[in-house]
This record gives C-alpha cells, structure tokens and sequence, in this order.
C-alpha cells in the first residue's frame, strides 16, 4: 500500500517519525536526569556511612550518566536545527517552485503573442481603411454627378412646358378652389333656408 501513497502521505509520515524520535530523546534525557538524582542520593549516603568503594564507583556511574545526557542533548539540538534547516529549504522549494511556474506562464504568454501576426493583422486592416476612404469618396463624387445629372435632366424637360401653361394651370386649380367654396355657401345657405322654414311651421 506504501507504494500508492503520495508525496503529501510519506511527508507526513517522515515528520511524524522525527518527531517521534525527538521525543524519545527527550524521555531519556529526563531518565539520566532521574539517575543522576539518584547517584547523587547515593554517593551522599556512601560518604556518610564511610564506604569509599562504593563512593568511588557512583561518582563514575554518575560521571558516566553526565555524559550520556550531554550525548542526548547534542542530539536533540541536532535534530532541532536539522528541522529548522529543512523547514527553510522547504520555503526556498517553494519560492523555486512558484517562480518556476512563474516562469512557465510567462514564457508560454510570450510564446502565445504572435507579434508577427498582429502586425500583419493591423497592416492589412490599415489597409482596408484607407481602400473604403477611397470607395467613400467614389461613391460620394458618384452621387453628386448623379444629382447633376438629374437636375440637367429637369432643366431639359421644364424647357418643354411654357409658362403660360404654368400660368393657366395654377388659374385652373384657383378656379376649382373657389367653386368649391361657393358650393359650400350654397349648402349652408340651404341648410339655413330649411330651418327657417321649419320654424314658421311650428309657429
């Protein structure tokens, strides 16, 4: 099953077995400080009751257990320092690591801009602009020798009708306006006559 674990999985793993060792190197460092309290009671008691042999040897044992704790503590501070050089290296992965990736985007934004093509793109479409000026223009000046034909053309065909038709043309819709309003007095004329009419009958 180890073998399917991920990077996260035997990280951990190896953390937590340093840490279990740093405190396994604690609970001994405590163990010698417990026997030299005892090889100390004991060496006190040896010195009181006289017996030189056996104070001779707790002060070994006692020296012994000295440098066993000094051995531990050494250890210990090895680990801690251990740890904290690992934790750096780890920061410094991760800076590698971002400015890495960093790296990558940048180089694939710049591998992605195709100045080549956006320079032919903005060419051709410059291009394009000044070719539909010049197609405005055409049309513009179509239109306007259009206009002067068909204004040539109205001169040409007004020359076919005189102006006493004109003259005789506008007395003819005048005439029809004005028998038109008299047709209109005539009928209020008439609708005035029946109401009197109907009046004198009521009377």
């Amino acid at each position: 099953m180890g073998l399917f674990k991920s990077k996260d999985e035997h990280r951990i793993e190896r953390e937590m077995k340093i840490r279990q060792g740093m405190k396994a190197i604690e609970r001994s460092i405590r163990q010698q400080e417990k026997f030299s309290d005892d090889f100390i009671k004991n060496a006190q008691h040896a010195r009181k009751i006289g017996d030189n042999n056996q104070y001779a040897f707790i002060r070994g044992a006692l020296k012994k257990t000295a440098a066993v704790k000094k051995m531990l503590e050494r250890q210990l501070l090895s680990i801690k320092n251990a740890m904290l050089i690992q934790q750096q290296a780890a920061a410094s992965r991760q800076f590698a690591e971002s400015m890495g990736l960093m790296a990558k985007e940048i180089g694939q934004t710049f591998k992605e801009m195709d100045l080549t093509k956006t320079q032919a793109d903005w060419e051709r479409a410059v291009a394009q602009a000044g070719s539909m000026e010049e197609r405005m223009e055409l049309f513009l000046d179509s239109m306007e020798q259009s206009a002067i034909a068909g204004s040539s053309a109205t001169t040409a065909n007004t020359a076919l009708v005189t102006d006493e038709e004109i003259d005789r043309m506008i007395q003819a819709d005048v005439l029809a306006s004005e028998k038109q309003e008299l047709g209109k007095l005539d009928a209020l004329e008439s609708e005035i006559a029946k109401e009197l009419g109907a009046t004198k009958q009521k009377d």
